[in-house]
C-alpha cells in the first residue's frame, strides 16, 4: 500500500521549488522524498532533534536543502521561504506539515501546554502561509500551499482539546487564505489525516489495546503510512488540482464516518478532583 503510494508521477514537479516544514521525519519526510522523486528541488525545515539531517542530505543529494527551523518563530519561517528563492531561484509550492501535541484533559490543562500546541500547530502554519505567500505573490506566477490539519479538525477526542482546536483552526485558516490569496493565483488547501504511523504517534502503536481501539473505529481497518498522506499532499499542489482551493481532504480510511474511540481507558482519569 505505501509502496504503491510512493510510485508517483515521474517529472510531475520538474522545475518546481518547494518548502516543507517538519521535513526530517514522518509525513514531512515522506513528502520531501516524494517531491524529490518527482523532480522538485526542496528546502526542508525541521528542529531535527534526532540529528537526521546529515544522513538525509547524503541520501537525497543537492536538490534538497536542509535547515533547522522552528515554525513558532516567524524569523525562521521567513528564512525558510527566503532560502528557496536564494538557493533554487523561486518558490512554487509549500507544505506546512510540522505539528505535535501535549495531551491533557481540559480540567488539567496547563497554560504552557495549551500555548505549546496552539503555537506549534496553528501559529506555525500562519507564519508559514504568510511568508510563503509573500514570496509567491512577488514572483507573479502563483503557487500552491498545502497545510496538514487532522481528522481532529472535525472529530474531538478525550485529552485532545488543544490539538483538536488548533487543527480546526488550521482548516479555517486554510479557507481564509484561499479567499485572500486567490487574486495572486495562489491556491491553499488542507489535508486532514487520520491515524498515521509516525514517531509522534508511536505511543499508540506501542499500546496494543489502544491500537486495537483505533483499528476498530477505522473502516479500512488499519492506520496509514506517511507515504499515503504525502500522495494527497502532492496532488493538491499539482496541476491536477488547478481548480481546487479552500478544500479540506480527509485522508483517514473513512474514520470520520465512525467517530473516535473513547481514549479515557488509555489516558486515565483527570487529575483535578474538584478542589477537595
Amino acid at each position: 500500500m505505501a509502496e504503491q503510494a510512493m510510485a508517483g508521477q515521474a517529472g510531475r514537479f520538474a522545475g518546481k521549488v518547494a518548502v516543507v516544514t517538519g521535513g526530517a521525519s514522518g509525513i514531512g519526510l515522506a513528502t520531501v522524498r516524494r517531491l524529490a522523486a518527482e523532480g522538485a528541488r526542496v528546502v526542508a525545515g525541521d528542529l531535527d532533534p534526532q540529528g537526521r539531517m546529515p544522513a538525509l542530505q547524503a541520501e537525497l543529494g543537492a536538490d534538497v536543502a536542509w535547515m533547522r527551523a522552528d515554525v513558532t518563530r516567524e524569523a525562521d519561517m521567513a528564512a525558510l521561504a527566503d532560502a528557496a528563492v536564494e538557493r533554487f531561484g523561486g518558490l512554487d509550492c509549500a507544505f506546512n506539515v510540522a505539528g505535535g501535541s501535549r495531551p491533557s484533559y481540559l480540567l488539567d490543562m496547563a497554560e504552557e501546554d495549551w500555548d505549546f500546541v496552539l503555537d506549534l500547530c496553528l501559529k506555525g502554519v500562519m507564519f508559514g502561509i504568510k511568508h510563503q505567500a509573500r514570496r509567491m505573490a512577488a514572483q507573479g506566477r502563483g503557487g500552491a500551499i498545502v497545510n496538514v490539519a487532522s481528522l481532529n479538525s472535525h472529530v474531538p477526542m478525550h485529552g485532545g482539546g488543544a490539538y483538536a482546536t488548533a487543527k480546526a483552526g488550521v482548516e479555517m485558516l486554510t479557507r481564509n487564505a484561499a479567499l485572500e490569496l486567490a487574486e495572486h493565483g495562489i491556491r491553499v488547501n488542507a489535508v486532514l489525516p487520520g491515524l498515521v504511523e509516525t514517531p509522534l504517534t508511536r505511543r499508540h502503536f506501542d499500546n496494543p489495546d489502544a491500537l486495537a481501539a483505533f483499528k476498530a473505529r477505522i473502516p479500512m481497518g488499519r492506520p496509514a503510512q506517511p507515504e499515503e498522506i504525502a500522495g494527497p499532499l502532492l496532488f493538491l499542489a499539482s496541476a491536477d488540482a488547478s481548480y481546487v482551493s479552500g478544500a479540506s481532504l480527509l485522508v483517514d480510511g473513512a474514520w470520520a464516518v465512525s467517530g473516535y474511540p473513547d481514549m479515557r481507558p488509555f489516558r486515565g482519569p483527570a487529575r483535578w478532583n474538584g478542589g477537595g
